[in-house]
């Protein structure tokens, strides 16, 4: 097993547990994306790893993840933040926001939306455009 360390400067606190959010590999381009739009991007990401645990974190209840863990989390929860020590990006969320342990290569599951599937496969989800074009 691989043992984890928390080379980020950032300690968790209280309930707080310090993730990786999943990043795929970017390929080398000429156009580099800013910190402010890749913090949204990896706010939207569901998948991460576990890095550090904070004291209080599942005291007292049944513990959902451990440090090396691949967890499936809340969209949109926490905050994202830049490590001071290695300059990498972090997600520091709450206990609760963990939903389960992943198992396997973490870059093969997709997480969708049921609602934003059907959107995007052209399904019976219907846009705001269509619904003021319909009432027309």
């Amino acid at each position: 097993m691989t043992t984890i360390t928390n080379e980020s400067g950032l300690e968790p606190s209280g309930q707080a547990i310090l993730c990786v959010p999943y990043m795929p590999e970017l390929t080398e381009s000429l156009m580099q994306i800013p910190d402010h739009v890749m913090a949204m991007e990896l706010m939207r990401e569901m998948r991460g790893t576990v890095i550090e645990l904070g004291e209080d974190a599942y005291k007292g209840v049944s513990v959902r993840c451990k440090p090396g863990d691949n967890v499936l989390i809340s969209k949109f929860c926490g905050a994202i933040v830049k490590g001071p020590l290695d300059g990498k990006f972090y997600r520091i969320i709450n206990a609760e926001d963990v939903f389960c342990r992943l198992k396997g290569d973490i870059s093969k599951m997709i997480v969708k939306n049921p609602i934003t599937q059907s959107k995007q496969q052209g399904g019976e989800g219907r846009t705001k455009a269509t619904i003021l074009q319909a009432r027309s």
